[in-house]
Order: C-alpha cells, then sequence, then structure tokens
C-alpha cells in the first residue's frame, strides 16, 4: 500500500510539471512571470517529494555498515 502510494505521488507531481494552463497568463502581482511562480513553487514540491520518497522509500541494506556484514558475505556480493 506505502509503495502504491508513493507511486501516485511521484505521478501526479509528473503530472504537474506539464505546465499547460499558465501560457495565456502573462504576470502575477504585476511584475512576477506565473511560469517563473509555478516552477519555483514545483520546485519546492519536488524537494518536498524526494524528502518523502528518501524516508518512506530508501532501501534499508544501503544503511548497512561494512563492519556489519558477515565476511562471508563479502564475497558473494552481500
Amino acid at each position: 500500500m506505502k509503495s502504491l502510494l508513493l507511486a501516485i505521488l511521484v505521478m501526479a507531481v509528473y503530472v504537474l510539471h506539464q505546465d499547460f494552463w499558465n501560457w495565456r497568463n502573462t504576470s502575477l502581482v504585476g511584475f512576477l512571470p506565473v511560469g517563473l511562480a509555478y516552477h519555483a513553487f514545483y520546485s519546492l514540491l519536488c524537494a518536498a517529494m524526494m524528502a518523502i520518497l528518501v524516508k518512506f522509500a530508501w532501501p534499508e541494506h544501503l544503511e548497512v555498515e561494512e563492519s556489519q556484514i558477515a565476511p562471508g558475505a563479502r564475497e558473494e556480493g552481500h
């Protein structure tokens, strides 16, 4: 279930990257282009998504210290 929710999150962020709805708007607050403001928000969203992915989807075996690996396992590639 967790991996399904994370996959949906990644797909939703991918769909949001396709910025097709802001092409007709020219500026936000009179001086800031809407596209620039949108991509600033999108960058923050991507950073939050990556933090979530690292917290919940990072492979545990990558965090094992080399000293914790059994001596025979090193030759096997584990």
